[in-house]
């Protein structure tokens, strides 16, 4: 079983380890891509912040259908644009924004709440739980594709640093 203060708490340090990499990352290299079919290293932290927060949002709204025509425009309900050339520390402030009032939603609803079915964008069938899951998941990854961004650019990633300031 998964324990809802755990889930929360290693999703925040997910989010959290995104922002301190857009700040790490030089600003005139935030659209830096390895391949022209690629996103840039500033799109995947856009996509972070606004998947994040509008699946989120339409969860603790009670979205029930993911798998509809509209679902893309009801996403955006949640969104806050950023500029187009948004700085690193507008983009990290952004990725910050809001979790923690997001968060502590989620730790409020029960356990019927979180076991209640939804259909996922895919059109399967799960709970809000497994919904939420996928999501904490997609951020993870796309987290991983910033830190090979950076590694791509010369920069330790915040956990490699993390890990290497314990050893000393």
């Amino acid at each position: 079983m998964v324990r809802l203060d755990n889930f929360l708490t290693t999703w925040k340090t997910i989010r959290a380890d995104a922002a301190q990499a857009v700040e790490d990352m030089p600003a005139e290299r935030l659209d830096y891509k390895p391949q022209d079919d690629m996103m840039s290293f500033r799109e995947i932290a856009e996509h972070i912040l606004y998947a994040g927060r509008g699946l989120t949002g339409l969860l603790l709204d009670g979205e029930a259908n993911f798998h509809t025509p509209e679902f893309r425009e009801k996403l955006k309900r949640y969104y806050e644009p950023l500029p187009k050339d948004a700085s690193p520390a507008q983009i990290a402030a952004g990725l910050r924004a809001g979790v923690d009032d997001q968060f502590e939603q989620l730790g409020a609803r029960d356990a019927d709440f979180l076991a209640g079915l939804i259909t996922r964008l895919d059109g399967m069938q799960v709970t809000r739980m497994e919904m939420l899951q996928f999501v904490k998941e997609h951020e993870l990854t796309h987290r991983a594709q910033l830190f090979t961004y950076l590694r791509l650019n010369g920069v330790v990633p915040p956990t490699t640093r993390r890990r290497l300031a314990r050893k000393k």
